[in-house]
């Protein structure tokens, strides 16, 4: 864990027990949304068993995961052991740090990670996500639910998915995907409000500017504490600022993440800048290398 995080990590264990099984119940939804389970996606349960490991004797995690170690070991997962595993997360789902909307983002972001676990999308997965995007229409307005539904929606229209779509989807859908998850997002989609066009999250090769410009720095960087970053914008005319508003410029998203987040790929700042594009306020948000790059430069 990044030593920014550490302080309060301790804090966040149960949130993040609970976050572990909203993940799980969804890559299982993801890996099966089709009715079909093969080896890849089995694979891919596996090791996001062993990037667990440090949770297995922690309850609730102690129940399910050896539910789902056992179910693994001849390598299959057939329709029987999935609804026992589906069954048990269910029901020890927790809404104690989470509320049902937070809760089913989560699992939706878990299930688009397992639906690109094999590295094909098909339109059978497709249409099983939109099923169960109807299903959940109290996530309208949530980032990022409207977005994957512009996206199947058009990638359906013609119904076929041609390669530009599918590596348009496949780099999308991996960017939840629930392993390596203290990672940060950068091409997740946002709907710009202007266009109503669907672009990347992090700006492409963005110009960044910082006498009288304000920033808000998330996640944790892979090369300086918060207040180094802080202390550079301040020596360059900047102004840093502790959450996006009207003031803020540049929200840099740092690529480590934060293993504490309500949804490990990004977190409650982002959220908010994007919120605040959506109202037509002009924050760029950025990736952290796009940061150094512009401080080397300036």
């Amino acid at each position: 864990m990044h030593p920014d995080q550490q302080p309060y990590a301790k804090f966040t264990g149960k949130a993040r027990l609970d976050r572990s099984i909203n993940s799980l119940l969804g890559i299982i939804e993801g890996i099966a949304i089709d009715g079909r389970i093969n080896e890849l996606e089995v694979s891919y349960l596996n090791i996001w068993l062993e990037e667990h490991e440090e949770l297995r004797d922690l309850h609730p995690f102690n129940e399910f995961g050896p539910l789902v170690s056992a179910a693994l070991s001849d390598g299959v997962l057939d329709p029987e052991e999935r609804e026992d595993i589906v069954w048990l997360c269910e029901r020890l789902r927790s809404q104690e740090f989470y509320d049902q909307t937070t809760s089913d983002l989560q699992r939706l972001h878990a299930i688009l990670g397992g639906i690109v676990a094999d590295t094909k999308i098909t339109e059978e997965e497709l249409r099983g996500l939109s099923e169960w995007m109807e299903q959940h229409p109290h996530l309208r307005s949530c980032w990022p639910f409207d977005e994957i539904g512009s996206l199947i929606t058009g990638v359906l229209a013609d119904k076929r998915i041609d390669p530009h779509e599918h590596d348009l989807l496949s780099s999308f859908f991996a960017e939840f995907t629930a392993l390596l998850d203290s990672k940060t997002i950068v091409k997740a989609p946002v709907t710009e409000p202007e266009s109503g066009q669907v672009v990347g999250l992090c700006a492409v090769d963005p110009e960044i500017l910082f006498e009288n410009r304000g920033f808000c720095f998330t996640g944790a960087s892979n090369r300086f504490t918060r207040s180094q970053l802080e202390h550079i914008v301040s020596r360059l005319g900047g102004t840093s600022h502790a959450s996006p508003s009207k003031k803020v410029h540049y929200v840099v998203i740092g690529a480590e993440g934060n293993q504490c987040w309500a949804y490990s790929c990004y977190g409650r700042k982002v959220e908010k800048a994007i919120k605040l594009r959506k109202e037509g306020v002009r924050v760029v948000i950025v990736h952290e290398l796009d940061f150094h790059d512009a401080v080397a430069n300036y």
